[in-house]
């Protein structure tokens, strides 16, 4: 007969494992046996068993002992314990169980109650095994998954003159919704992109990544209008996809010649265009149509903002306001409206620091709630 698992039988009574041997033998399992706690776990580290039968009363280490050490250690914490003891009094099962025995059985025991929490126990540690192991593939994916998702960001902010650009994204989970983009066009302008997706998790990632590559892929084709790429990718997405997923964008062209910027606002958080020196005055950029992929047939209007040598635009995602405290209350618009007055004035970077240090300080331990893209453009006045 094939072995079906390991038992490690561990008793100082020879008699008694010996009794056990051959109950479980004829039964295919694969028996080691040990005299006292300190062997118990020598044995255990050696031959890696898939369930050990645990005495309590034994010389040099007890069976509570043996338990605790064996829970206390990451690799060793699940192989499933059953305590076989003669203390079979409600003080000593209690202990046994808090201490994670998976069962408890008092001697003398009925054999064919043993076989059965041992074919319990061996299968509910193999199903864990199976877990563990999809779990592990699924982080290696996932990883897989955040490495090309981040390759789609761009290497390096843009550098144009008299102009700075400071971008960053911080991913919530292993892959992220948000995306944005930095797209030199001819004559010397910019497309500046900043999206999320309304989602979270992998089916939100590579809805990301489609439609990060549409509206790239479509303002290349249309360099002057903003409003044709956002027409042209929400029809493909609507096509293609049948998720029920949407995206917000926030989609400008930048001439920063004239300190123009043509945009469209697709229902994403409405951009602060921060103006003025000693007294700064926050300004909204207003959404002009709702998020694509919703109705195949939305268009979207484009408005124009002149951005004059110390203002300030700063795009960001709704992770940002919504950033939880350990109370779970969000960072908020006012929050951040405080912030950029405070760093008016500010190189880009700084800027862009200040705030995500402000964030990662108001959010301390709790864990994060959503993605987080910002974009911080400053125009510096020329020397």
């Amino acid at each position: 007969m094939s072995i079906s698992a390991r038992v490690l039988i561990v008793d100082d009574e020879p008699i008694n494992i010996d009794y056990v041997e051959q109950e479980l033998e004829d039964l295919g399992y694969e028996t080691f046996s040990a005299g006292n706690g300190r062997e118990a776990l020598q044995q255990v580290a050696r031959i890696s068993p898939d369930v050990v039968l645990l005495d309590i009363l034994m010389p040099e280490m007890d069976g509570f002992q043996v338990l605790e050490r064996l829970k206390s250690d990451q690799v060793l914490r699940n192989i499933p314990v059953i305590v076989v003891s003669a203390l079979s009094n409600m003080e000593n099962i209690v202990r046994a169980i808090e201490l994670g025995a998976e069962d408890y059985l008092p001697k003398p025991f009925d054999p064919v109650l043993l076989k059965a929490r041992i074919a319990a126990s061996v299968e509910g540690k193999r199903l864990r095994e199976r877990e563990l192991q999809y779990s592990r593939q699924m982080e290696q994916e996932l990883e897989l998954a955040w490495q090309v998702q981040s390759g789609f960001l761009p290497d390096a902010p843009l550098d144009i003159p008299d102009w700075e650009i400071a971008a960053n994204l911080r991913q919530s989970r292993q892959t992220s919704g948000d995306f944005y983009d930095l797209i030199p066009f001819e004559k010397g302008q910019y497309g500046i992109l900043v999206a999320d997706v309304a989602d979270k998790g992998m089916a939100a990632a590579l809805y990301m990544v489609l439609s990060r590559t549409l509206i790239r892929t479509y303002s290349i084709q249309h360099p002057k209008h903003p409003e044709r790429v956002l027409s042209a990718a929400n029809r493909r997405l609507l096509s293609d996809i049948k998720t029920g997923h949407f995206v917000t964008v926030f989609y400008g062209i930048l001439d920063p010649s004239k300190g123009l910027l043509k945009y469209c606002n697709a229902g994403h958080n409405p951009p602060f265009h921060v103006k003025g020196v000693d007294e700064p005055e926050v300004q909204t950029l207003k959404k002009t149509g709702m998020a694509l992929g919703v109705l195949e047939e939305e268009t979207w209007k484009h408005e124009q903002i002149r951005i004059d040598p110390h203002d300030m635009l700063v795009i960001y995602s709704d992770g940002v306001i919504d950033a939880r405290d350990l109370n779970g209350v969000p960072f908020g618009v006012d929050a951040l409206v405080r912030e950029l007055k405070t760093n008016h004035g500010l190189p880009a970077q700084e800027v862009q620091d200040a705030l995500l240090g402000k964030l990662s300080e108001y959010v301390g331990d709790a864990q994060p709630f959503d993605d987080i893209t910002l974009i911080t453009i400053t125009r510096t006045p020329k020397s």
